[in-house]
């Protein structure tokens, strides 16, 4: 959408009860893409972005790039910028593009399709999920750095850090609460003994809490809202898609393969698109 996640929660929370079909539908399926890891749907522009890291997700190489899509899945610039490090989250709101870029927030002009600004993090270890509040502020998780970063009238600084996040991926704002889809405490080769649950930081105080009873879930990536009751929040080691209620109750949604990542989704038209990091490809669902 454009005003991507902000404008799909915003709908969102006004159709309860009013979800897509009972069981995904697959609509299509693209390939050829590298390690492509984000998507962000802009229905207005009839268009798909999908960030490809193109490399490893910690290093600085410049191989990464941002390709588009149709809203039917063809391929139209399959490199439309290039000259990033390894973007993972993308959030689209009004004309610029905000890319999470290992340690840099990239801004890219839409119209023109050009880096329009460059936001450091500095000490950032692997940034990844974005989200938005109403006040157009925007989020960032540094995934590894178990941190959160904001961007706010043009200022980027580290906003969160604490063990608490148990290595924070997908995020999502939702009211006076930022949701955090977590990876769970990582191990030196990113896996788990533990898996991650989904997390409610409090805007106002930055107080952390498990959504629910904080049982663990899986090695949580991206997260959007479904429904008044729920979240879908995708797993990348298990390559599935859970739906989440805002008690923290989860059920297996959807099973694809392993490297589901950060997805998005439309509730006005129940198009849901589903980056395959592990497999190179992006999916499309009617949820």
């Amino acid at each position: 959408m454009r005003i991507s996640r902000l404008a799909a929660l915003a709908l969102a929370l006004t159709l309860t009860g009013c979800g897509g079909p009972e069981k995904p539908t697959k609509l299509w399926e693209a390939t050829g893409f590298k390690e492509p890891e984000s998507v962000a749907i802009d229905d207005m522009e009839g268009v798909i972005y999908v960030s490809n890291v193109a490399g490893s997700p910690a290093e600085k190489d410049g191989n990464g790039y941002i390709s588009k899509l149709t809203l039917d899945g063809k391929v139209t610039a399959a490199e439309w910028v290039t000259g990033l490090d390894s973007p993972k989250g993308v959030l689209l709101i009004d004309d610029r593009l905000y890319v999470a870029d290992l340690d840099n927030l990239v801004e890219i002009d839409i119209t023109t399709g050009t880096i329009a600004a460059r936001h450091a993090a500095p000490g950032a270890k692997i940034l990844n999920g974005i989200a938005a509040d109403s006040e157009g502020r925007i989020y960032v998780s540094d995934w590894i750095g178990n941190a959160i970063w904001r961007l706010t009238d043009g200022t980027f600084e580290k906003w969160l850090e604490s063990d608490e996040l148990k290595n924070p991926n997908g995020l999502l704002v939702d009211g006076d609460k930022l949701i955090v889809a977590a990876w769970g405490k990582a191990e030196p080769d990113f896996s788990t003994k533990v898996p991650g649950n989904l997390l409610a930081v409090n805007l106002a105080d930055k107080t952390i809490a498990n959504l629910g009873n904080g049982k663990p879930v899986g090695n949580l990536d991206g997260i959007v809202a479904f429904d008044a009751d729920s979240f879908i929040v995708t797993d990348w080691v298990a390559g599935k898609a859970f739906r989440i209620t805002r008690s923290g109750d989860a059920t297996e949604y959807l099973a694809i393969s392993q490297g589901t990542a950060d997805l998005d989704y439309d509730p006005a038209s129940h198009l849901a698109v589903i980056p395959v990091m592990a497999s190179g490809k992006v999916v499309a669902y009617k949820f």
